[in-house]
Order: structure tokens, then sequence, then C-alpha cells
């Protein structure tokens, strides 16, 4: 049902319609393409990857979808304003993270509409306006509802921008101010003018544990309306200046009969009415929207071009899964430096930026030693964010934060492998010796909290035992491991390197002998059944959580041969959900897996399932993501799965060789540039490999070997070479 003035006849708005679009994509296709001689990234980014999916709730999982969002956003940015993978027909929401697999924030969804509202927008789910997408790259967005509207999304970092086109007389634009993803528990707006409104909106949840946060907007027309008004619930409120509580907005309807163009622009804060204010100021004073999307671009342009490889116009899912790894984390402070700590008072950075949106659990893997590598100022920034959050919230470092909020989603205690994992990697500007205590105050003391979640739950049964349930220990030994080896790297501390080191061998206290597989067992020591206590993932797959110590692992279930054989039956799928029996390309504890022949002494196994991941888990579509992108994890996993080399260990700057995809990469790091050469996507296995004209015939290569640059030579055939790689061990670390 459509609640919208006929201007015209069929006949007569269909032609119109079809004028309008032809002059309107005539002007707009080559739209933001960069004027200068170098490659223009930001164009290549193809934001629709990962949107679609199975997603939530389907086959008691959550693997067969991406949840990543088509518009646009900034590098690290506080504002995504885009539709949401839970309910694009909602609107366009100011705030979304990508590859987050429960529905969140998602404030302030509008959408614009033809002609002239009559009855309420009520919950934002009346008018479905099936948003058929136009062009969506990095930091630029367009589409066109089923009515014919235009609709294209910039942003800043902290503002949201859009111009809508109309081809008729009259434009309508409704925002929900009094809606998000989950629970609004109080909001209020004003209308202050015919061109403008402000407010705030107070609730959320995540994966259906409160995640509290208050928001304030700003927002502007750069025309006045005609009309104007609000609505709550299913009333609609003509000439309304205000409105209260959940499922409430406001809405402007405009003349475009000559200006068929209206822009809007909205700020926002999640401290103050006048931070929004100031925010919307000091980045979006003008009305130029192109300026916006083009200066968004070139900041992303900056990011993406860290990373460079041949041919990089065919290079989109690359480029894309490199774009998704500097979505997260993201600004949280104003433009005076102000934010709401974990303590939610009022707090001001000293310098730099604070973040929030931390996935710890899904980033430590792959996304934290990326970023690291090739922006370590801001990773610092980022480590220094996390440790002053742990520190307001009662000296525990937190596993998945939202806002100012520590959900409590996941499991272990992931912060301390990210921090540590962030050190090894190049990024060592943030302040060591509070890491550390932080760290250890979570490992050694079980009261230890963030906020009101342990951070390290059935940490006395641990220390005491040895053992407890089996997915969540061996997250913490390999915590321990990283806590022990950031010891070593950044204080030298052998004693407690070795202290850790042999807490991170607890995991041979989840060996069964009769049944091969690491089990839980009770607190009296008698072993649970095989499949118990496993969190996203089979046995089989968390049987390989133990990368520092691969080949003490190997060793005990009767060496190299019988680990290839249960190595080659985990491959046989690369798709499995939370409970089948084989490799889980969608999930992050299996991430690490594929390198595990490299330590059975068959690394063209490596180079040969790496390949067949990238070739039938990933694809240039929408449900091109075999799984949640998790706030730049998988994205990460991509592109080292490409480049060839891959973060194995936790804690240890280092790389896993397989072989690159692509016949040329340079990685521009802060103390040089990495080249490698030789890459081919049609031919998997390694013959012969080089450091800087050297013979060099190891599938470990260490992060002090090339952190200043240099080249590696490969070359590739597709026969496999059994023999290259074989001779020299890869790192494992016993006790």
């Amino acid at each position: 049902m459509i609640f919208f003035s006929k201007l015209f006849s069929s006949n007569a708005k269909l032609l119109l319609r079809k004028i309008w679009l032809l002059f309107l994509f005539g002007t707009a296709a080559p739209a933001y393409s960069q004027s200068s001689g170098t490659v223009d990234y930001a164009n290549i980014v193809n934001t629709q990857i990962g949107t679609k999916g199975k997603g939530h709730g389907k086959h008691e999982q959550y693997l067969e979808a991406g949840y990543t969002f088509p518009g646009a956003m900034s590098p690290f940015g506080m504002v995504q304003f885009t539709t949401t993978f839970f309910n694009e027909n909602r609107g366009f929401v100011i705030n979304q993270m990508s590859g987050a697999g429960c529905e969140h924030m998602g404030n302030m969804p509008l959408i614009p509409l033809d002609g002239v509202l009559k009855v309420s927008p009520d919950s934002m789910t009346t008018f479905k306006p099936g948003f058929k997408i136009l062009r969506s790259v990095a930091g630029y967005y367009k589409s066109e509802s089923n009515q014919g509207v235009i609709s294209e999304l910039g942003v800043t970092t902290r503002t949201g921008m859009g111009r809508f086109s109309f081809a008729n007389n009259q434009g309508t634009i409704i925002i929900g101010t009094g809606i998000n993803a989950t629970k609004i528990t109080e909001a209020s707006v004003k209308i202050t003018s015919s061109k403008s409104f402000e407010g705030y909106a107070d609730g959320g949840q995540f994966c259906g544990s409160p995640a509290h946060y208050k928001i304030y907007f700003v927002a502007e027309f750069s025309e006045p309306a005609s009309v104007y008004g609000t609505w709550e619930g299913a009333s609609l409120r003509p000439s309304g200046k205000a409105a209260e509580g959940e499922n409430s907005g406001v809405y402007f309807t405009f003349n475009t009969q000559v200006k068929k163009k209206v822009l809007y622009k909205v700020g926002v804060s999640y401290v103050s009415l006048e931070n929004a204010r100031q925010n919307l100021k000091a980045e979006n004073n003008a009305w130029n929207f192109d300026e916006v999307v083009s200066k968004t671009q070139s900041a992303w342009n900056k990011c993406l071009r860290k990373i460079e490889v041949s041919n990089p116009a065919e290079a989109i899912q690359f480029y894309t899964g490199l774009y998704h790894v500097f979505t997260h984390p993201n600004i949280y402070n104003d433009v005076n430096g102000e934010y709401i700590g974990a303590d939610y008072k009022v707090h001001k950075v000293s310098k730099g930026n604070y973040y929030t949106a931390f996935s710890n659990w899904d980033t430590y893997r792959t996304q934290v030693q990326l970023i690291a590598m090739l922006l370590p100022g801001e990773t610092s920034e980022m480590m220094n964010s996390i440790m002053t959050f742990a520190e307001q919230a009662g000296g525990g470092f937190p596993r998945w934060v939202l806002n100012s909020t520590e959900t409590g989603i996941m499991q272990g205690d992931p912060t301390s492998i990210l921090v540590a994992n962030a050190y090894a990697f190049g990024a060592n500007n943030f302040d060591l010796a509070r890491a550390l205590k932080i760290m250890r105050r979570g490992a050694e003391d079980p009261q230890t909290k963030s906020q009101k979640e342990l951070t390290r739950p059935m940490l006395r049964q641990y220390l005491e035992k040895g053992y407890m349930h089996a997915s969540m220990m061996l997250e913490y030994t390999s915590a321990d491991f990283a806590i022990g080896q950031f010891a070593l790297q950044a204080f030298n501390d052998s004693d407690l390197y070795h202290k850790y080191l042999k807490r991170a061998q607890y995991w041979k206290n989840l060996y069964n002998p009769e049944t091969t597989w690491l089990q839980s067992r009770n607190e009296d020591g008698s072993w649970k059944p095989y499949n118990h206590d496993w969190r996203e993932l089979s046995y089989k797959g968390y049987f390989w959580m133990i990368p520092y110590n691969w080949k003490s692992l190997i060793d005990t279930i009767g060496g190299k041969e019988v680990a290839e054989k249960r190595l080659d039956e985990f491959f046989s799928k690369l798709n499995a959900n939370y409970h089948e029996e084989w490799f889980a390309s969608g999930n992050e504890p299996d991430f690490q897996v594929p390198w595990a022949y490299n330590w059975t002494g068959q690394p063209y196994k490596t180079q040969s399932v790496v390949r067949r991941i990238i070739k039938e888990q990933y694809s240039n579509r929408p449900n091109g993501l075999p799984g949640n992108d998790d706030l730049g994890a998988m994205g990460a996993f991509y592109v080292f799965a490409n480049i060839g080399m891959f973060p194995v260990i936790p804690g240890v700057g280092g790389f896993s060789i397989n072989s690159p995809s692509f016949d040329e990469v340079k990685i521009h790091l802060s103390r040089g540039t990495l080249v490698l050469r030789g890459g081919d996507a049609g031919k998997p296995y390694i013959t012969n490999l080089k450091l800087n004209g050297k013979p060099f015939d190891n599938t470990w290569i260490s992060w002090k070997e090339i952190e200043k640059g240099g080249t590696l030579t490969f070359k590739l055939s597709d026969v496999p070479d059994k023999t290259w790689g074989t001779q020299t061990a890869p790192p494992s670390y016993d006790y």
C-alpha cells in the first residue's frame, strides 16, 4: 500500500523516470575517480561482498553470511551510513559494524520517499523501499528505490551525508530517531527549523546482552521543507515539533519541482548534543557532497595502497578484504577529544584517538597483525584504548567491546593475545609495562573483571588442576603463551617467559590417549564425552588450536604421517558449520589449520589447500564470504592467504609461508617495502624461493627478517614439489 499523492499518470510518470535516470546515470557514472596518476583503490572495492547469505538462524549456526554492509564509512570511522544485513528495508542507519553476527546499533534509519506522507512510518517497516544498489565502493554508496528515488551516501569520520534525487514534484524524508536495531529505552527529538532537527536515543543490546549507549545527533537539510512533522508509534503528527520514546521520529517533505536534489547531513556524538554539533561543524560545515566523498576516498586510498598488487583493477576481492580490515576498531572520541569511558563517565583523550568496537576473539588471529604492520601508529592508539578501557572497567581486559560496554561475548583471554600480536608485528608505541600488568592480573587473579564480566572464568580450576572446559582452556593456553612471549620480547624477562610457557603446555592435560583427541575433563579429572565444551567448532577443529607447539602435538598422536592423514580427512570439505567435523572456512578457530602441513613436512599441501579455500569459498558476489567478516578478521585472512604469508603463532612475529596469488605484491611497512615476486593464481606450488637473492628453503620467515623490507622471489609450478621447504622445521615451543 502506498500513501503518496499521484501527481502524474502512470505512462507520463514512467517516461519522466526514464529521462531522469538517463540524465542521472550519464553524468554520475565516472564520479569520484581520482584525478592523479595513482591507482584509485577506493573504487576497486566492492562493498556488497559479504552482504548476503543464509545468515542468522539458519542450520543452528551463523557461518554462511558475511554480515557486512554496503554503505559508506571512512577508515576506522565513527559513522557508517548504510543499510543493514538484518533489515535492509528499514532504511539507511548511521552506525553499524562489519560482520558482527547479531543485530546491533542501527540508529536513525532514514528512508527517502516519493510524494507526501499520509500515515505514520510506525517502526520504519511500512514502506519497504527495495533499494537497488547502483554503485557501492569505499566511501560512496548509490541506490535506487522502487519508487525511483536515487540515494547517494557519503561520510566523514563523525558525520553522515546524503544526496537524495527525486523525479517528481514532492519528496519526503523520514528518520526514525527513536529506533535502533534492538531496544530503545529513552529517546527525544526536536525539530529546530524547517530544515533541521536534533535529539538523542538511549538503549542498545548485542547478542542478547545489554550494550547500553546514548547517541546524540544534530541534523540539517540543504533546503527548507514545505511540510514537516513528527510521529510516535502509529500516530502521525503533522506540524509536530517534538517526539519522545521508542518508535518515534521526524519527517520532512520538500518541494522538488525545481530543485530535484535534497542534501542531508548529520553529526553524531556519544557524549553530548553540543559535541554532535561541534563534530558536524568541524568536519562537514559546507554543502559539498562531492568533496565529502572525495576526501573520504582519498583517506581510503591512503590505507589501501599500503599493499600494491599487480593488475589491481582485477583484484576486487583482495582490496575488498583489505577494506574490511580497516573498518574497525572505530574512533569513539569527538573532535574535542571527549568520549564515554568504560565507567560511563566523560573522559578526554590526551593524544591521538580513543577507539571502540573490539571483536578480539576474532581479530587477534589475523586483523591486528595486519594493521600493526601497515599502520603501527594507529594500532598503538588502539592498544592504549583497550588498556584504558580495562583500567576504567575494573582492571581486567575485556573480550568484546561495543561502545562503552564489555559485552562478554565469546571466551578466553583474547585481548592479551591481541596486544602481544600488535607488539610482535611492529606496533610498539604504547605503555608496555601497563600492558603486561593488565595481562598478568587477568591471568593470575581469578576475581579480575571487566565491568561485570570475569576476564577468565574458571581460572581458579585452570591454575589448580591444569584443566577445564576444553575450547575455553585452549584459548587460555594460547593467551599464556602470548603473555610469555610479550614478557620476553618487550622486557627480556626470561623467568616470566618460562612461567607462562609452562602454563601454555596445559593443553597436554586434555589429551586422551584412548581416543587420541583433546577432550574436556570433569573437575575430578574424569573425561567428558569427546563432543562436549567446544565453542562454535567441532573437536576436530579445535584439536589444531595449539599452533605454538604443533611439533609436540604431532609427536603426541604418533608423528607426521598420522597427522598428515588426519589433516587430509579434515580438509575433505571446507565449509563445516559449528558441529560438523571438517574444516570451517567461515570461523576463526580454524584459520591457522591449513598451514599445519608446513609442520608435518608437506608444505605443498598447505599451498594446495589455501588455494582451494581462496577459489572455492570466496567470490566477488554479495554472498561471497564463507562466514562472518567479524570486524575485519576474515578480510585479513583473505589478504594474508593471497600474499603468501600467514601469522600462525600467537605473540610471535613471523609467518608461515604459502604461495602468493599475484605476480607482484608490494607491502609498504613503516621501515621499508617488502616485495613478493613470482606469484601466480594458476600455479599453487613453490619450487624455489629466494630472500634478497639468496636461497630460502624454509616455510617460516620471521618478522625481524622482513620488517625493514626486502624481496621474496617465488618460483611456482602447477605440479607439486614435495621437497621444497622440508629441510628446516618451523618453530615450536615446548617446555
